[in-house]
C-alpha cells in the first residue's frame, strides 16, 4: 500500500520548516512536489529521499565553511 499524499501543512510539520521554505525549495531546489489543481501535494518517501540526497542543504553555508577552513 502506498503512502497517502501530504499537504503543504503536513510536509512542513514533518520537516520542521515554514511554508515559505517549502515553496522556495519547490521553485529553487527541485523539491519533489506535485501540483493537484491549485494545491501542492507530496509523497513522504520522495521528500525524505530528496532531503537525504542533500536537496535541502544550504549550499552557500557549505561553501563558506570550505573557504574558511
Amino acid at each position: 500500500m502506498t503512502d497517502r499524499w501530504l499537504s503543504v501543512e503536513e510536509i512542513t510539520e514533518h520537516l520542521g520548516v515554514s511554508k515559505d521554505t517549502v515553496y522556495a525549495w519547490i521553485s529553487k531546489r527541485n523539491m519533489p512536489a506535485h501540483k493537484v489543481g491549485r494545491l501542492w501535494k507530496f509523497q513522504k518517501v520522495e521528500v525524505d529521499d530528496w532531503v537525504k540526497a542533500g536537496g535541502a542543504s544550504d549550499g552557500d553555508d557549505v561553501k563558506q565553511v570550505q573557504n574558511d577552513g
